[in-house]
Formats: C-alpha cells, structure tokens, sequence
C-alpha cells in the first residue's frame, strides 16, 4: 500500500496488531516509516507479524485483560523505541450467540476483552503520551450503534468502548492528548466476518446492503487509522469515524433468529 501519510521518525503502538484489520493498520503505520510495535496473546502470531513488518518492528506478548501486563508491555517498548505518538486499541473478540443461550462468562469474556482491553490499553499508554500531538485510536464496531440479533454481548461491550473514547476525549484534551475511534465496516478476509457471514451468499447479501456496495479491505480501515494519528486530524477528538462504506447509515442488522 502506498504511504500518503509520512510517520517517519515517530513511533506507533498497535494492541492487537498481528492479524485481520488490525496486521492492516500496522501495515499501513510501517509502510508511512513509524517505528512499530505490535502485540497479542499468541507468541507465534507475534513473531510472524514482526518479521512481516519488516527490520524495527517489535513484538509483545500480553493479554488485554491482564492490566500489568499491558503496562509492562509499553513500559517496554517506550524504553527500547522512544517516546510514543500513536496507540491503536484493537483486541476484540466475538462469536455469535442467541442471549439466551449466552453464559455469564461468555457475556464476561467478550466485555474483558473489548471494553476493560482497551481501558487498560489506554490508561497504559496514558503516562507516555500526556503532551500535545499524541493520538489515541480505539477500534470500535458497528454494534455499539447498531442493535443486531446474536451480538447483545458485542453490542453492550462497544457501546461502552465508544463511550470511553468520549470520555477520554474530554479529561486528557487538555494535555493535548487526542482520543478518537475507528469504526470498521464489514471487512472482507477476516475472522469477524467469517463467523458473521459464513457463506459465500452471506458475503454477497452483506456486500449489497452497503451502500457503496462492496466489502470493506484493512487498508480502508488503516487509512482512517492514519488520518486519526496525523497532524490532518491534529483538531480532532472525540469522533466516532466510520469506515464502512456507508453501511451503518443504511441501519443493517446481521444476524436472525
């Protein structure tokens, strides 16, 4: 993908960053020249991710749910890759399920992962960023505006996720640390929308309701990521972006009964 925003000599940090949308959005921090950290649960995925990023790039190894260890995990790399000017939130996890055949710790699990994930993401990033011209990138989802059957657990996890972007935006703006969210549409190869839309039909049913009347790609999303972490946005705080051709506009639902 080609650059057409210049991140040379600044240092980016993606949580979640070795696979689907978000791999996307490290790529696309690599390849505008910004010094690169990735991180996730899975060591392998880590290190597969790092040497697809190519020479600089650094991996970690941490859950989200694990506070401590997000805060070492940053600690880390500001120390090896210097002060830090952009952190994208991006673990999240989903599955499809009737609330009713929901458990407590299927609820729990997903609400760990996305909403207190990026909390601790945030908060641990907070220390090295309070100055002018840090940005702070949470990736939310449809589901925090939109209600869809079989996602209730996503749906009360990235409305809240949203709402701590907000809040964010209004008690660090002051120290001239930017908060914004992303909000991917749906974005064809990834694991989301495999589980969501598991049929070749599927894909193309959820591909006409957009307006634009395609998947989305991770570059769309990275782009916006871009946009968000650049001084184009450098008045930007608070927003809620979506990079989804329109389709939360068009009030889609997925999933039925």
């Amino acid at each position: 993908m080609t650059a057409t925003f210049d991140f040379t000599g600044r240092t980016v940090f993606v949580a979640g960053g070795t696979s689907g949308i978000n791999l996307g959005i490290a790529r696309a921090f690599a390849a505008a020249g910004a010094r690169l950290g990735v991180a996730s649960r899975g060591a392998e995925k880590v290190a597969a991710a790092v040497a697809l990023l190519g020479e600089g790039a650094l991996g970690y190894t941490f859950d989200v749910r694990d506070p401590a260890a997000v805060a070492a995990a940053l600690d880390a790399f500001a120390a090896a890759a210097g002060p830090i000017d952009t952190v994208v939130s991006g673990a999240a996890g989903n599955f499809p399920a009737l609330a009713k055949d929901l458990s407590p710790n299927g609820f729990k699990a997903v609400v760990d992962i996305d909403l207190l994930g990026t909390f601790h993401v945030m908060k641990a990033a907070y220390p090295h960023m309070r100055r002018p011209g840090g940005s702070l990138i949470n990736v939310s989802a449809p589901q925090a505006a939109q209600p869809m059957a079989l996602q209730a657990h996503v749906c009360a996890a990235k409305a809240g996720v949203d709402m701590l972007t907000r809040c964010l935006a209004i008690e660090w703006g002051p120290e001239g640390l930017r908060v914004n969210a992303v909000v991917p549409g749906p974005i064809d190869g990834t694991e989301g929308m495999a589980r969501l839309a598991p049929s070749d039909a599927a894909r193309a049913a959820v591909a006409r309701s957009v307006p634009l009347r395609r998947l989305g790609t991770p570059e769309d999303v990275a782009r916006a990521c871009l946009f968000l972490g650049s001084e184009a946005a450098s008045y930007v705080s608070g927003a809620i972006l979506p990079a989804d051709g329109g389709w939360l506009q068009a009030g889609v639902r997925l999933g039925s009964r």
